[in-house]
């Protein structure tokens, strides 16, 4: 009896042990990012990783799957929603026709510079929009940058609106692009971002547009030449986390990812402008041509884009808000 006595306590200790560890184990959080290794808003993410891993004594850490290893961004949403991603890092457009907020500051024009967004976004409007996706089985985390968006093609220099006509210009797999593009009186074609340096190269598209950095990650600039200065867009990207895996989370634990990735915002920016300068004298130095254009008739365009995308009131609303931001 004694015997049996001792070896039921032994396994009763070995038992509690492996529940000790178990609890003690580290939780690998899975990220997707579309960019390459090395990339502003990868490297933001590792840093946040890096931060929870202190701050948690070790209990989670964050392993990036970036250059889109786990797919491109409308399906890591999907799968991020479904709870088989725990965080994603994607671009404003492909959430505009899953949360309607996001196609504010997705419009053409709606910043007047990269100063005014991150001053935007860093506020009561980015609060906002950030809590709109809880409805969609998302939690939104953060805003980084992706600068200011501007065309770019194989053909020729763009010196005015006109020079666009006709042309066919890749655009994410978003409603407001494809149209913002269509009233600029090209093509629109949307596509894959993996796709769009082949099909620069075989003529399947005459352009397309992007900020300096990813211009000259993807290699792009090998193929399109000519590079125009509209700015037509400044897009926060954002970093959103499964609702699933955030209700896995202690409250204590929840506070310390929502801070850490708010303070992984201040090294992106960091990383960003650096990034971005490098990127343009790259591709200049490469031979690429940087052309300057009137914005004025590319804003006047963007009328019915407007009032085909700020439908209700409170759109509306939250238009004005950041336009009336200082």
């Amino acid at each position: 009896m004694l015997h049996f006595s001792k070896l039921t306590a032994a396994a009763t200790f070995a038992i509690g042990s492996l529940l000790i560890g178990a609890a003690n184990a580290e939780t690998v959080l899975r990220s997707s990012d579309t960019h390459p290794d090395g990339y502003p808003t990868v490297e933001a993410v590792k840093y946040m990783g890096d931060l929870i891993k202190q701050r948690t004594a070790g209990r989670y850490s964050i392993e990036v799957y970036h250059s889109a290893q786990l797919g491109e961004e409308k399906d890591t949403i999907e799968q991020t929603q479904a709870g088989v991603i725990d965080l994603d890092r994607v671009s404003m457009g492909p959430f505009n026709g899953i949360v309607p907020e996001t196609a504010v500051p997705s419009l053409p024009y709606m910043f007047r510079s990269v100063e005014h967004m991150r001053h935007v976004m860093d506020g009561a409007v980015g609060d906002q929009i950030l809590k709109a996706f809880e409805a969609h089985d998302l939690v939104g985390l953060a805003f980084y940058d992706s600068g200011a968006r501007s065309f770019y093609n194989t053909k020729k220099d763009i010196t005015s609106m006109a020079d666009m006509k006709g042309m066919k210009f890749r655009v994410i797999q978003s409603d407001v692009f494809v149209d913002m593009v269509n009233a600029l009186g090209a093509n629109a074609t949307p596509m894959a971002y993996g796709e769009v340096y082949s099909a620069l190269q075989t003529g399947v598209i005459d352009g397309a547009e992007n900020n300096w950095p990813s211009f000259e990650s993807a290699k792009h600039y090998e193929v399109a030449k000519h590079y125009t200065m509209d700015e037509h867009q400044i897009v926060p990207e954002v970093l959103v986390m499964s609702k699933a895996s955030w209700d896995k989370l202690s409250p204590e634990d929840q506070a310390i990812v929502r801070q850490a990735a708010k303070d992984s915002v201040v090294k992106m920016r960091e990383l960003w402008d650096a990034q971005e300068k490098k990127s343009r004298g790259l591709v200049e130095a490469a031979g690429v041509k940087v052309s300057e254009i009137d914005k004025q008739p590319l804003i006047e365009a963007m009328k019915p884009v407007y009032d085909k995308y700020l439908s209700t009131p409170e759109l509306k609303d939250l238009a004005a808000r950041i336009q009336a931001e200082k």
